[in-house]
């Protein structure tokens, strides 16, 4: 039986099989021993932000034995090691395939891509940032809302990299992948550093650390602007900060974090194609110049690890208090011919949380077996509203709601080495979902609740000659907004009955891989999948409903290349092809709008610890069918980024950055749906896009703070 074919078959999983077992990451599994095992660091130690910066490539990383091909551990030198045009996209070279866009303001969530997989802000793509969710379930804009633009790139140590439904301490809105991002504790030298740049590009970042008693502080502060190359600026003005207290080490430790951010901006959607080839608009007008909006995010965390003997207890607890406001116009005139179709979203949201789990590490039947018990908890209480608007000024209320919305996550996992060359990892992981939905519409108001239970089983074998194979398959799913678990009428008219779907919808999955590094300097995956979904049911915030859709499958294979030539050229390859359908029987069509077909990159990286180095990536986003026919697609993107600096001891560097720089027209997102422009009597279909901004230059000098 071919790869392809055990893949299919399992319908059920891969990403984790060893990756599940590493759910404790500093304890390592290699060989059975008689003698008590020891718990051991396995993690890379932080890397000072002037490196992670410096657009050096990454030592190779060894393979961790309990890994499987889809789970990665990224050091943040590695995350940095190319010039991006906002924060999340230094995410794509930490996940291959991942693809960020943006089809709107610079405040606004990204656009994500993954396992063809049109994510929109975050459905099915669990992000965290040090332990903290960024997914907004029963958000204004989008299920699963995941806004990264407080992330600063330079104070990242390392990056979780997981795919599929396949690890126990993976719950909603996982399916596709997870991506854990963790800060540094502290830094071995502060640094400033400022950057200026085309359209009006300014950003000044400074970090530094401080003894304070027994442990760390650590302090940092950004501040943003940008215009863009739109006719109506973007007017960015964001502020970011963090201040974090820490002390021990990884294994026995205690980390305090708060954060905040605040941000304005003006937007300029995706415009129809018929305005710019019309002439009523160039490729950089606006069809609505009042497009906008605003956003904040204040928390405090807390993380504790304590390890004693062949056991590790792990803790933390977060409060999160976010809020939006967005304007936004899509279809212009076509609802309302006189005011036009401008609508507010506003979520205000309070996020309290946390998370435990104990890992004992001992022999079962004469086997080295590691047992992990977790639970996961989280409550968000929200005030979302939908507002028709007229030059951000408000006309009516289209649907005003309170939801207080509670997930409890139970999970426990196995990993046994049978042999030297082979282990299992079995898992088990139970959530309920409860929520309660207060409507100003009050037949829309109610109570709801879904429990979804998710095995996972991984095998992994090897490693032979530097190599490992595995096999993995599990279970998995994705929270719907709960306000389309209680709906029953249209809220724009009251009387149109609507059908309500469910709290929980199923995913499931499967995959075969092979990782080897036999060739010296080289670490290559080869990687096939299915994930198949119960229904792809969205949650609509541009019109405030929810409707469910058709089951699906994709069937995809990823090829992942990072080869370090010698200590000053490093190159990576990535490829991902996915096929993607929905399963049933529909004369629209059986393509899946918006999934990508082909995502694929190539860099080089270039320079020692100091003087001179460089960086270029090439990243290729492939066509998507726009509607179920396929009669309209988007078009390809290509895309190349690149950076030459040089870097002094003692902390200066000057670097310049170059963002598409051969000057691609491509668009950076492209739908199909129908609108009504000023002066049009009828709807028309169409094609909306978003385009990528042109060749902008930015020079950015850092320097060590005392």
């Amino acid at each position: 039986m071919t790869l392809v074919a055990v893949a299919v078959a399992a319908a059920a999983g891969s990403d984790s099989a060893s990756a599940q077992s590493t759910q404790l990451p500093r304890i390592s599994v290699v060989a059975p021993k008689r003698a008590k095992p020891k718990l051991q660091r396995t993690a890379p130690k932080p890397t000072p932000p002037q490196a992670a910066s410096a657009n050096v490539a990454a030592p190779p990383r060894q393979m961790a034995p309990i890994n499987t091909s889809n789970e990665r551990l990224v050091p943040g030198a590695e995350v940095n090691a190319y010039p991006v045009t906002r924060p999340a996209e230094a995410l794509e070279q930490a996940a291959p395939g991942l693809a960020v866009t943006q089809h709107s303001g610079e405040g606004k969530a990204n656009q994500y891509f993954l396992r063809g997989f049109n994510l929109d802000h975050g459905t099915d793509l669990a992000i965290t940032v040090d332990g903290m969710p960024v997914n907004m379930p029963t958000h204004g804009h989008g299920q699963g809302y995941a806004d990264l633009n407080f992330l600063i790139p330079e104070l990242i140590q390392s990056v979780r990299v997981r795919k599929g439904p396949y690890f126990a301490d993976e719950g909603d809105f996982s399916s596709a992948g997870a991506l854990h991002i963790d800060y540094l504790k502290s830094l071995d030298r502060g640094f400033w550093q400022a950057t200026v740049g085309s359209f009006g590009y300014r950003r000044l970042l400074a970090a530094q650390s401080y003894t304070a008693g027994s442990g760390k502080l650590l302090a940092a502060f950004e501040t943003n602007a940008y215009n863009g190359p739109w006719d109506v600026p973007d007017d960015v003005r964001k502020f970011n900060g963090l201040l974090r207290y820490s002390q021990g080490n990884a294994d026995n430790g205690l980390s305090v974090l708060g954060m905040a951010y605040a941000n304005k901006w003006n937007s300029t959607d995706q415009v129809a194609q018929r305005a710019i080839d019309g002439g009523v608009i160039d490729r950089w007008g606006s069809l609505n110049p009042t497009d906008g909006g605003q956003s904040s995010r204040t928390s405090l965390s807390a993380n504790l690890t304590r390890t004693e003997g062949n056991a590790q207890t792990k803790a933390s607890a977060y409060v999160i208090r976010q809020t939006l406001t967005l304007f936004n116009d899509f279809t212009y005139f076509l609802n309302d011919p006189v005011n036009g179709d401008q609508f507010s979203q506003t979520d205000r949201r309070t996020i309290v949380g946390g998370e435990a789990s104990h890992t004992v590490k001992g022999r079962l039947l004469g086997f080295d077996t590691e047992n992990t018990l977790g639970i996961q908890l989280r409550r968000d209480d929200i005030a979302v509203g939908l507002i028709k608007t007229i030059d951000r000024m408000p006309l009516s209320t289209v649907r005003q709601d309170n939801v207080g919305e509670t997930s409890v996550g139970i999970y426990g996992q196995n990993t046994t080495r049978w042999t030297n060359w082979f282990r299992t990892v079995l898992g088990l992981r139970g959530d309920y979902f409860t929520a309660r939905v207060n409507s100003d519409t009050p037949q829309n108001s109610g109570d709801t609740s879904d429990f979804k239970a998710s095995p996972k089983a991984s095998l992994i074998f090897g490693p032979f000659y530097k190599t490992e194979y595995f096999l993995s398959a599990g279970y998995g799913f994705h929270s719907n907004d709960a306000r389309g678990a209680t709906i029953t009428v249209d809220p724009t008219d009251k009387t149109t009955p609507l059908q309500r779907v469910p709290l929980l919808v199923r995913s499931k999955g499967a995959e075969v891989g092979v990782r080897t590094k036999a060739i010296a300097g080289l670490e290559s995956t080869l990687s096939v999948f299915v994930l198949d979904y119960d229904s792809e049911i969205l949650f609509v915030g541009d019109a405030g409903t929810t409707e469910p859709s058709r089951p699906s499958r994709r069937v995809g294979v990823e090829w992942t290349n990072r080869y370090k030539v010698n200590s000053w050229l490093g190159l990576d390859v990535d490829f991902a092809y996915t096929h993607a359908r929905f399963t049933d029987v529909d004369p629209v069509g059986n393509r899946i709008p918006g999934a990508p077909g082909i995502v694929a990159s190539a860099g080089v990286t270039l320079g020692e610890k100091t003087g001179w180095f460089g960086s270029a990536k090439l990243r290729y986003f492939g066509p998507r069918p726009l509607i179920e026919d396929n009669s309209a697609s988007s078009s390809p993107a290509a895309v190349v980024n690149a950076s030459l600096g040089y870097r002094w001891d003692g902390g200066w560097r000057v670097q310049i950055d170059a963002l598409n720089l051969f000057n691609s027209r491509s668009n950076q997102i492209e739908y199909f749906y129908d609108s009504q422009l000023r002066g049009e009597t009828a709807p028309v279909a169409d094609r909306h896009l978003h385009p990528l901004e042109p060749t902008a230059v930015r020079l950015t000098l850092a320097g060590p703070l005392p």
